[in-house]
């Protein structure tokens, strides 16, 4: 089959008498019939169709005319529309198909397509037609029923005047009774509304009075049994505050020799109560040992922890960890008391098979002492008298746990380092004790310019001579690291201070007491940001109750939220914040960054653009 594309013929001429000049190469597939090669098949042949034909088209009987045909060759794939097979050749045939280029119109000068042409306005109108009526009479030849006529007389003629008067007087009760009802439910509104905030009035003072008992409750239960340092630091102020009052009341009343004599009682009296104190403290150490020590072991134990970028927690174990915890288990068994003897034999077998993998003097008395303890155990000695032999398998145990070669995962948590070089890089000598200790064990406040005391002199001094808490200015602290971690704007300075500059920025900036209510109850005050779009720092902060906090965060701007005085008086111990803490070197980058910004936003506000000004 050919495909080709090429000028339209006249109606008078004949398609099949045309024929195309053999000087040309004609680009179609010819076939023809081989017969003497291959007779009765059909052979394909290509050929390239060129540009340009010629086709001599027979005008009459006689004469033929020679018209030149310009191919144009599709620039698109042609598409399959079908086909057949010869089978008996093997030859394929498709249908071809030819579409000529459209005739383009001739442009009139006139847009056809456009909105206007497009869009359909519609309009609704009533329209009243006409209705013809008739009524019948009675007359002559016809009669008619008045049955069901009416007799309708005039009544009293009413003027637009009176009629716009009437309809208006009816309007008027209408808008009364409908303002009665809308009135009556916003007071039954009202009603509610304020049922349901006597109610939440009510809980609240219940739930304050009931935290306050509860923490009156716990500050007692913290007196009568001391546990941590914070309970001791709470004995030792109350012991103080009891001192000086009596020391008071004795200077007030008694003179002389009465007043010696009461001073020497009253320091009997203090010195009886801080043994007894101590007493307390030494059973609390003796508790809090064995947790101290689980807590250290569970630490050494946990697997590996991080965050993935879908904020999922991922948990991993290592050989390190599990040998960690391998040991963890075997020192809370052999830790436990009342426990049966064919129990505490076979854990004290796992022991000596725990050990027995390491060959040294420590694992050589541990495996004495379990053989020593089983041979005693087979005897029916009595356990209260195995109880020292069980202290010190523990204890030696414990110091088998703590060496990095049979537990390689504590190597990280020790507080003294396997390889004593690291030593000289984190030492530090205390100035009262002169003993060598780790930066971490000294307090340093962030107004220091040298490491100063330990924490241990410094509690020492403490609860020898000024006796002060610092438990409410560390809670106070804490949640305000933690209200800052959750803005997620990395702030820094919150970090950097210690409960001490703390301490000062409440006593003596603040007043312990809150800039709005002047409560005084350290237990229910905060600090949160005086500007909650910048970071927290000491010149942008405010002491408030929770309550109070919770209210002011909510607010957009407090410049006008608050009265001019108030917050002149705000500014005011920003400032003295602020030269307080200039003082710290720490301090000064923060510091002058909040200066820019504060000039910056002076800047703009003082001296705003004119609408007129070109920029």
């Amino acid at each position: 089959m050919a495909s080709g594309t090429g000028s339209m013929t006249e109606d008078n001429e004949n398609p099949g008498s045309t024929r195309a000049n053999l000087d040309e190469t004609i680009p179609s597939e010819m076939l023809h019939l081989d017969q003497e090669h291959s007779p009765g098949k059909a052979v394909q042949q290509d050929h390239c169709m060129p540009d340009v034909i010629t086709v001599s088209i027979q005008t009459h009987s006689d004469s033929f005319q020679d018209v030149v045909i310009k191919i144009e060759r599709p620039t698109y794939q042609k598409p399959f529309l079908g086909g057949f097979k010869n089978r008996i050749t093997g030859v394929e045939f498709h249908n071809a198909g030819s579409q000529t280029v459209p005739k383009k119109l001739p442009d009139k000068g006139v847009l056809v397509f456009c909105r206007e042409t497009q869009t359909v306005f519609e309009k609704n109108k009533r329209q009243q037609t006409t209705n013809t009526m008739s009524t019948q009479m009675t007359k002559t030849g016809l009669y008619v029923s008045n049955k069901t006529d009416k007799l309708i007389t005039p009544g009293k003629y009413i003027t637009a005047e009176e009629y716009h008067k009437r309809r208006l007087e009816a309007v008027i009760v209408l808008q009364r009774y409908f303002r009665h009802w809308r009135a009556t439910n916003i007071v039954q509104k009202l009603r509610e509304q304020k049922k349901l905030r006597l109610e939440w009035e009510a809980q609240e003072e219940l739930r304050r009075k009931k935290e306050k008992e509860e923490k009156l409750r716990r500050e007692h239960e913290r007196r009568l049994n001391p546990k941590t340092k914070g309970d001791f630091e709470l004995l030792y102020h109350a012991l103080e505050l009891w001192r000086q009052e009596e020391t008071e009341q004795i200077n007030r009343t008694l003179t002389g020799a009465e007043r010696k004599a009461a001073l020497c009682g009253l320091l009997e009296q203090e010195a009886q109560l801080i043994a007894s104190i101590g007493r307390h403290k030494l059973n609390a150490d003796e508790e809090n040992r064995q947790k101290v020590i689980l807590h250290f072991l569970n630490k050494c134990a946990q697997p590996k922890r991080w965050k993935a970028y879908d904020g999922k927690i991922t948990e991993m174990d290592t050989q390190f960890t599990l040998r960690a915890r391998e040991l963890l288990e075997i020192y809370r068994s052999i830790s436990m008391s009342d426990i049966p003897q064919d129990e505490r034999i076979d854990v004290l077998l796992t022991l000596k098979r725990t050990v027995k993998e390491h060959e040294c003097k420590l694992t050589q008395e541990i495996m004495e002492l379990i053989d020593r303890e089983i041979d005693l155990m087979s005897r029916e000695v009595k356990e209260c008298n195995l109880e020292g032999l069980r202290k010190r398998i523990c204890t030696l145990f414990l110091q088998f746990i703590k060496i990095p070669k049979f537990n390689p995962e504590v190597a990280k948590i020790l507080k003294v380092p396997p390889d004593p070089l690291k030593l000289y890089k984190n030492v530090n000598c205390c100035q009262s004790c002169k003993n060598y200790l780790p930066s971490t064990a000294f307090p340093i406040p962030a107004n220091a310019h040298t490491t100063g005391r330990c924490r241990l002199c410094c509690q020492l001094d403490n609860e020898s001579r000024r006796r002060e808490t610092f438990l409410k200015c560390k809670l106070i602290l804490e949640n305000l690291r933690k209200s800052e971690a959750d803005y997620q704007d990395d702030a820094k300075i919150v970090f950097l201070l210690q409960h001490q500059d703390l301490q000062y920025l409440i006593e003596k900036i603040w007043g312990c007491q809150s800039a709005l209510s002047a409560c005084s109850d350290l237990y229910d005050l905060v600090m949160v940001r005086w500007d909650k779009q910048h970071e927290w720092s000491p010149w942008n902060t405010i002491l408030l109750t929770k309550d109070e906090a919770d209210a002011h965060l909510k607010l957009c701007d407090p410049q006008k939220a608050y009265e001019t005085a108030f917050i002149h008086r705000i500014k005011h111990k920003h400032i003295w914040a602020k030269n307080y803490f200039a003082q710290i070197q720490a301090m000064t980058s923060f510091l002058q960054r909040s200066e820019n910004q504060t000039n910056g936003n002076e800047f703009l506000i003082a001296t705003p653009f004119p609408s007129g000004a070109k920029t």
